[in-house]
């Protein structure tokens, strides 16, 4: 006969900040706990921050972050709200969505035989290679962390996106195994906020403003895997990288 294994339910930790309020983190582990135990992949660790910020003029004052350890890869989220126990739940909801849509892609990649690794760059010499493939599409603004999120859920090594904080285009790409590095296409202005749970570290020097031959240049001479410039022509950020095949891809807002 056989019997359901059920895998044991990870440890929802709980860090309070501020004057955070009574039974909040149990609050979190209440409404947390049910979404993460749904998961068919091993949950590594659980880790929650609730921070209650005092400035009375803050519109959203209570902040809610978590991170999860889904079989090695880490899911975030970050919210904020009028008072704790809208952010916990608004981070409940944000979460479940988040950890659907990587479950649906790890789910898409096993059937459809999709490699765990990515495939070795075809060697070609430097004056073959060409921009084979140009690609333009809507950049809608977003928060810094639904960039990284989006870019992690794809498995892609960096994404073009306009930053919400500061209307300017934008490009974050992984700096290591849990780090991330955001580059805009100008300075941000004073105040700009920054994602408090995403690792982040930001450029302080803004994307070169460039033509498209100096940029397969620079892409050549640095041996880098992309290149985000801002074109002369339009002031837009664009992104040259390294295809597989060993030509180039260039990614640029649809105007």
């Amino acid at each position: 006969m056989n019997r359901t294994q059920t895998r044991p339910a990870a440890e929802v930790q709980v860090a309070l900040r501020g004057g955070t309020p009574h039974g909040a983190a149990e609050y979190a582990r209440a409404k947390l706990g049910p979404v993460v135990g749904r998961l068919r992949e091993p949950v590594l660790g659980v880790r929650v921050k609730l921070t209650q910020g005092n400035h009375p003029s803050a519109a959203r004052p209570a902040v809610a972050e978590v991170s999860v350890d889904v079989g090695g890869r880490l899911v975030r989220a970050h919210v904020g709200a009028p008072t704790m126990t809208e952010a916990i739940d608004l981070l409940r909801d944000r979460l479940a969505g988040r950890l659907d849509r990587v479950t649906r892609r790890r789910d898409t990649a096993r059937r459809t035989g999709e490699p765990a690794q990515r495939p070795d760059r075809r060697p070609r010499p430097a004056e073959e290679r060409r921009i084979v493939r140009r690609k333009s599409f809507d950049v809608a603004p977003e928060p810094v962390d639904e960039a990284v999120f989006e870019m992690e859920a794809l498995d892609h090594d960096f994404r073009l996106f306009t930053d919400a904080a500061t209307g300017l285009d934008a490009v974050v790409h992984r700096t290591g195994p849990a780090g991330y590095h955001l580059t805009r296409t100008g300075p941000a202005p004073k105040g700009a906020a920054v994602p408090a749970g995403v690792p982040l570290t930001v450029g302080e020097v803004p994307a070169p403003r460039i033509e498209e031959a100096e940029a397969v240049r620079w892409l050549e001479l640095t041996g880098l895997p992309f290149v985000f410039f801002a074109d002369v022509a339009t002031g837009r950020g664009a992104v040259l990288y390294h295809r597989y095949d060993g030509h180039y891809g260039l990614i640029t807002p649809a105007e």
